[in-house]
């Protein structure tokens, strides 16, 4: 089973979309310890590579973090060091498949190391980092096949940028996850996030759409001087009856595979051993909307947001459902769940505003508008959904600098177009307004409305 990253795909629509990541840039990335990241292989029993993650040396003696969706099925995990150097992962000291976390132990050696810091004083907006090897600039056979010449990892490693946006519980009231701007790329899996003074605050562990999670590195300082080991055979025994086990895979075939058919099953299994199983839930709801089996998608995020009622990505979820199918009330109830739940969730609060809007309720969404826009500056839907409010109340300067800053972040809906028209129309500005009626036509050639009016333009 190859390492792979958590992906949430939350079923959000093109007028609900972010197409940015904010970069924050206090990080000082030339002082990060690079050499304490190790690219992981995972080996099945005929040796055959499964799949890379990332993971961090954290003690000299060769104790390295990752996560434990990393190990899942393996034989064997080879550890790629930073100068080249291969070994081989000797042991495993802990294993946390709820936390998705793993302690391994490498061979006696002298390694650089991580510090770690402290991440419960972490607060909204401190700037982080995050470190991995990126799945697609990886050729593990290259790194890792015997013979070759030793490959240095220096130019292989990424570094992305971005803060805090909270630190929340998501399907697991019991712990919380760090909400993060940072990208973390297919193959980040188990990768270091790093605080404004180089140290360690986090793991890298769900990658979504909208939304990033890491572990916070406190979960992993009691379990530093254990003494225990296992083996991977161990481990795998172990996995034949883990929820866990079934969920993750579960999502390495439904993200990383395309194996929809195979992702339900595996997900239908941790639920058999777990029906509380939140994310098992949610996720096959992602699995049935893959398929287009929509109600039974929408009776799975039901379930999920039941069993949690402030989990963000199923309520998020169900939000635009019931936008989709014009139950408004119901879509609000959902983006404000998931908005209580996750305080910065950047797109539940354009979502929010998209259905007030819709609701004749344009002054309430006006300061979810304004939030998502604060947390992300270039998010050009929420700029068009600001635009509609303003628009909604009267306001037509200020809809029109909205739908300005809409198309500068790469908005370019048809609908737009035909209201700054109108504006410019109602401002009896018509150069501007025939320049909209050009850009329609760009978009929609044969839009026969468009015609009859650039034809009187014309006249």
């Amino acid at each position: 089973m190859p390492s792979f990253k958590i992906k949430k795909t939350l079923v959000l629509f093109l007028i609900f979309w972010a197409t940015s990541t904010i970069f924050a840039h206090s990080i000082q990335a030339n002082s990060v310890n690079k050499s304490a990241v190790v690219l992981l292989i995972a080996k099945d029993s005929a040796g055959e590579i499964l799949g890379t993650g990332t993971g961090f040396i954290v003690k000299p003696e060769g104790i390295l973090v990752t996560n434990y969706h990393v190990l899942l099925d393996a034989v064997s995990i080879e550890a790629a060091m930073f100068n080249g150097d291969r070994v081989q992962v000797k042991s495993i000291l802990k294993v946390d498949r709820a936390k998705d976390f793993a302690l391994l132990q490498l061979p006696k050696g002298a390694y650089s190391t991580l510090e770690m810091g402290d991440s419960d004083k972490l607060e909204n907006f401190n700037s982080l980092s995050a470190l991995g090897f990126l799945s697609e600039n990886i050729n593990p056979s290259e790194v890792f096949s015997e013979g070759t010449k030793k490959n240095n990892l220096n130019e292989k490693i990424a570094q992305t940028f971005g803060f805090v946006l909270g630190v929340h519980p998501q399907s697991q009231p019991s712990f919380p996850f760090i909400y993060t701007t940072t990208s973390f790329g297919p193959g980040f899996s188990g990768g270091p996030v790093i605080d404004q003074k180089n140290h360690v605050i986090g793991i890298a562990t769900v990658e979504g759409r909208s939304i990033n999670l890491a572990l916070p590195i406190n979960f992993i300082k009691p379990f530093l001087n254990i003494k225990t080991r296992i083996s991977l055979a161990d481990l795998l025994k172990e996995d034949k009856t883990s929820k866990e086990a079934h969920y993750y895979r579960g999502n390495y075939y439904l993200y990383v595979k395309g194996n929809t058919d195979r992702a339900i099953t595996e997900f239908l299994s941790a639920l058999k051993l777990d029906d509380s199983f939140v994310l098992a839930h949610y996720d096959l709801g992602a699995a049935y909307q893959n398929q287009g089996r929509t109600s039974q998608a929408i009776q799975e995020y039901e379930k999920a947001t039941e069993l949690n009622p402030f989990f963000p990505e199923g309520n998020s979820n169900l939000g635009g459902y019931y936008f989709r199918t014009q139950k408004y009330d119901l879509a609000v109830k959902h983006f404000e769940q998931a908005i209580e739940a996750y305080p910065n969730f950047i797109q539940a609060h354009s979502n929010l505003g998209a259905v007030l809007n819709k609701l004749n309720r344009s002054e309430e969404a006006i300061p979810h508008l304004e939030k998502a826009i604060q947390l992300d500056p270039e998010f050009g839907v929420a700029y068009f959904n600001l635009g509609n409010a303003h628009i909604n109340q009267g306001s037509l300067v200020e809809a029109r600098k909205a739908y300005d800053l809409a198309v500068s972040n790469g908005v370019n809906f048809l609908s737009m177009h035909w209201k700054l028209y109108d504006i410019y129309i109602r401002q009896e500005k018509r150069l501007k307004a025939k320049q909209e009626l050009e850009i329609i036509l760009q978009i929609e050639p044969e839009n026969l409305e468009a015609k009859k009016k650039m034809k009187e333009f014309l006249r």
